[in-house]
């Protein structure tokens, strides 16, 4: 698999891709390290150089430091990586509530390629000031998700709506909860 062309071919053409990405069997453990560890990468370094060496400004006051660089940057990665394990999980032990497929490696191949627009927005945080633009990507990653869950968690189509809506809702939660948690290393 070529990470470049899977995150171009999961962003331009992704109910095409997921049909592709259905009849790979891939471990977790593969995906983690031959995807996910090195995509999560861009938000993280894009990150550090944004908020530790361009900084920004609110109201006049200019906010910028390697610290603050290096703690985004952390708590960016363990988030991102933390956030994919911790939907999968729940995206896998929903399954069966929706009639759907119980495979913790398809959970997470869907979950991953959903994160990929974010992953790829994450240059945004070069320029902090652009950086809601990397969560508008992150929407697009949301419908990537709900087209991935007939392919690869085999859900039937009148349930789709229903396993997506309950798993946003806890994707918010667990979002909540990360923050709270990883936002203890800003203060």
């Amino acid at each position: 698999m070529n990470t470049i062309e899977r995150a171009k071919n999961i962003i331009l053409s992704p109910k095409t891709e997921w049909l592709v990405i259905e009849t790979e069997e891939i471990s977790a453990n593969k995906l983690l390290t031959s995807y996910l560890l090195l995509l999560a990468l861009i938000p993280a370094v894009c990150g550090f150089i944004g908020y530790g060496l361009v900084g920004y400004n609110v109201l006049g006051a200019h906010f910028g430091s390697i610290d603050l660089g290096f703690r985004h940057a952390a708590t960016s990665y363990v988030s991102m990586i933390a956030g994919v394990y911790l939907t999968a999980f729940i995206i896998n032990k929903l399954a069966p509530r929706f009639s759907s497929l119980e495979n913790f490696d398809k959970a997470f191949q869907l979950v991953v390629y959903s994160y990929t627009p974010m992953f790829v927005a994450g240059v945004f945080y070069l320029f902090p000031s652009m950086s809601t633009i990397a969560g508008i990507f992150g929407l697009y990653g949301l419908y990537i998700l709900y087209i991935g869950l007939t392919p690869m968690m085999k859900t039937p189509e009148e349930k789709v709506t229903s396993y997506f809506l309950t798993s946003i809702i806890f994707l918010v939660v667990i979002s909540l909860l990360l923050s709270i948690v990883l936002g203890a290393f800003y203060f």
